[in-house]
């Protein structure tokens, strides 16, 4: 039996764990709450033991009575976690994710497969042009932008996808109330609304730090298929980006430029170092072959009536195999729903099992 948010709350307070531990044990599921005072580091365990014998002893209350009354203050705010109906199963994917994140927008951003865009803090007028550009297309084509909010590249990639009426996920290295950087206030509070999604690892309150960002990158590339590295210098933390990326098994893009610019050099890098060289959304696209078959809900629109009533799960399947993990990720089905609708599509002769995942089987015609 899954855990509830009050204690993955706790779980995610407890003094001397880390985010992999945590993960790591909450894989081998220990009872709650004897089993994982089992198998609970020491000082973890002993203020789990506090907590659970002598509550009003345990400064875990005041934290958890804060984090409660925080999400109870408006139908926006959420508490996702590896037993919400809305967790990111990319997410398991990834060495240590992050035990909750705290979530403060709509949920419905993670529905589209996503893709993360990132890039300089002082980008060319053209890279700001590329991003915007690219992050509209992909809007307009199904795909949900993630980043992490920061001036630049990732400030513009949101803001234009939002504007094609699309969808955004912003990971910050703060508190979801915290606006950082400031100049973004505006961005922040766009996010909140339809198609946008503010997330973060740590609760409401938690001020900036520069340690939080480099970790906070580890997310923005776990939630997503691939990353797009628009502009980025040598030195760039965009390349750090790029480097999680790659050792998550995601794929990783960037576009390219002149060599005079120093702007770009990190970009060049990369490419030369085996990323996919992009000069529009369909070498992305084309890539990520498994998701040719995601119809994008704009294209649904064009074609009247009939699409509304295909099954969701079928709209997400073309003759290249699509994992079950990622119809999960996709559809928003748990495991076992997805895996007896797929069952029931290859009865009904409109889907098959396949080499690495499930394919759509041509329409039946009539003789």
């Amino acid at each position: 039996m899954g855990l509830e948010a009050r204690e993955w709350l706790l779980l995610s307070r407890l003094p001397g764990i880390g985010a992999a531990a945590l993960a790591a044990l909450a894989d081998r599921g220990p009872a709650w709450p004897e089993g994982w005072l089992a198998v609970l580091p020491a000082p973890a365990g002993r203020a789990l033991r506090l907590w659970l014998e002598h509550p009003g002893r345990s400064p875990l209350t005041a934290q958890l009575e804060a984090d409660l009354a925080w999400l109870d203050a408006a139908a926006d705010r959420h508490l996702l976690h590896p037993d919400h109906p809305a967790w990111p199963t990319l997410l398991g994917q990834i060495a240590d994710p992050p035990p909750v994140l705290w979530a403060w927008g709509d949920l419905q951003a993670l529905v589209p497969p996503r893709l993360a865009m990132v890039g300089s803090r002082r980008p060319t007028r053209e890279g700001l042009s590329n991003a915007a550009s690219f992050a509209r297309e992909l809007a307009t084509r199904g795909w949900s932008v993630v980043s992490g909010m920061a001036l630049g590249i990732d400030g513009a990639a949101q803001r234009a996808a939002l504007e094609a009426g699309g969808c955004s996920v912003a990971v910050l290295g703060c508190g979801v109330d915290v606006v950082y950087p400031a100049r973004h206030r505006d961005l922040h509070a766009r996010l909140q609304g339809a198609g946008g999604l503010l997330v973060a690892e740590h609760p409401p309150g938690t001020a900036a730090r520069a340690g939080f960002f480099p970790r906070r990158n580890r997310i923005v590339t776990g939630l997503s298929l691939g990353v797009l590295v628009v502009e980025a210098a040598e030195q760039s933390g965009s390349l750090v980006s790029a480097r999680l990326a790659n050792e998550q098994g995601r794929e990783v893009f960037a576009l390219p430029g002149s060599i005079h610019n120093p702007q770009v050099r990190g970009c060049l890098q990369l490419i030369r170092d085996g990323a996919a060289l992009v000069r529009q959304v369909d070498d992305i696209l084309d890539e990520l072959v498994q998701w040719q078959g995601a119809r994008p809900a704009s294209e649904a629109a064009l074609t009247g009536p009939a699409p509304a009533r295909e099954d969701p799960l079928l709209g997400w399947l073309s003759d290249t195999p699509t994992p079950v993990d990622a119809l999960v990720d996709l559809t928003g089905l748990g495991v076992t729903e997805c895996q007896r609708r797929l069952l029931e599509l290859e009865l009904e002769g409109q889907a098959s099992p396949a080499m690495g995942g499930w394919v759509r089987l041509p329409a039946r015609r009539c003789p």
